[in-house]
């Protein structure tokens, strides 16, 4: 079974139009190179893999002249393995009469490989790849895509068994090799067992200073592991919103590992355990937030909670107007006196309750309950 994905080739068959070079970044083995050779099959092309030792070696010594050699597109798996072809890709994009069009495919982002944000500006065009979401699987598979995840492979395994077994091998060799394969000279056990914090710590605000003391490393190394994790798609930073309010509010992140299933692997959750844990409406607050920033694809996403104890979890603002979400694993949505709070101290335009039940309901001026389901249709 495959699953298609029109959104996505729409995005990027746009993107390689408009710009000599685009970029699909996303965790690996969440769909890029399955993407990529669908592309390609609608146009002349040539697919170097840096994951093949005979390809690494060719573009690591005379690149310049492999890559001048080709027509039409050309795509580069893997990319941050040779950070140093991203310089002499705004060489080529910059030749004159030239018909070549690049597609890098990449496991880490731009931030992370440092070479990458400065050297293509205004030449690129980025699609951020995730996992299957659930406008892609349709929303009766809700259920399982939230405890499975959305990596293919393992929300296509035949059954739950072999996606938990699949999600396991995937940390492992995350941390085994691919860390180091982006550069990073970090013990696997000692990434592992920061990443098992995470977990633990799913759906909560970040704080260093006791990251560091558990770990044992200082402050600064902790926020370096976990901005590792960020670049490669693995952990979602979800920053704060600041207003000018005279409240004290919270300023540092909330983290989430942004698939669920890889959440579950981590705490040893296989199949439907997630339902009788401590960390059930964490884990589905996470996955909500995901399937939310998808579904209104804005780059100006926040949560928001003062030191007095009133919080939102998700705020997006979308064409000029403020949206909050507030999350819960219910299916009986009900109005709360802060939530009328966080409307008026955040001027906010609509405040969304997202829950498990199945009815569309206006629940007070401006308070709408939304099932979960239904954010894929939704036009907010």
């Amino acid at each position: 079974m495959e699953i298609f994905r029109p959104d996505f080739l729409k995005e990027i068959e746009i993107s390689i139009r408009n710009n000599p070079v685009t970029a699909i970044m996303g965790p690996r083995q969440c769909g890029k190179t399955t993407l990529a050779r669908v592309v390609a099959q609608s146009t002349e092309s040539t697919i170097f893999d840096l994951e093949d030792p005979a390809d690494f070696d060719l573009l690591s010594n005379t690149p310049k002249i492999i890559l001048q050699q080709q027509k039409g597109l050309i795509i580069l798996d893997e990319i941050q393995r040779i950070p140093e072809l991203f310089p002499l890709l705004r060489v080529l994009a910059d030749e004159a009469d030239s018909t070549r069009k690049f597609l890098i495919l990449g496991s880490a982002s731009p931030e992370l490989i440092q070479k990458s944000s400065e050297s293509l500006a205004g030449r690129i065009g980025f699609i951020n790849l995730t996992g299957f979401k659930l406008n892609e699987v349709g929303t009766e598979n809700l259920e399982k895509l939230w405890e499975r995840g959305g990596f293919p492979r393992s929300y296509l395994a035949p059954d739950d068994e072999q996606s938990f077994l699949w999600r396991e091998n995937f940390i492992q060799t995350f941390l085994e090799r691919d860390i180091s394969n982006y550069g990073f000279n970090i013990p696997a056990v000692t990434l592992r067992r920061f990443w098992l914090m995470l977990a633990h710590y799913h759906g909560q605000v970040w704080n260093g200073a006791e990251f560091a003391r558990s770990m044992g490393v200082s402050e600064p190394t902790a926020k370096k592991y976990l901005d590792i994790l960020t670049g490669t798609f693995m952990i979602r930073q979800l920053q704060p919103w600041h207003e000018n309010l005279k409240k004290r509010q919270v300023k540092s992140p909330k983290i989430y590992i942004r698939d669920s299933g890889v959440l579950h692997a981590l705490l040893s959750l296989e199949g439907n355990k997630i339902f009788t844990h401590i960390k059930v409406g964490a884990s589905w607050e996470g996955f909500v937030i995901e399937q939310l920033l998808q579904q209104l694809k804005s780059r100006d996403y926040y949560f928001w909670r003062t030191h007095s104890g009133l919080e939102l979890d998700l705020m997006v603002v979308k064409n000029a107007k403020k949206l909050g979400f507030e999350i819960k694993f219910s299916e009986s949505p009900k109005v709360t006196r802060s939530m009328h709070s966080v409307i008026e101290n955040l001027n906010l335009d609509k405040l969304y309750l997202v829950y498990r039940g199945e009815r569309r309901l206006m629940l007070a001026e401006n308070i709408y309950a939304l099932p979960a389901a239904a954010i894929p249709g939704h036009k907010f």
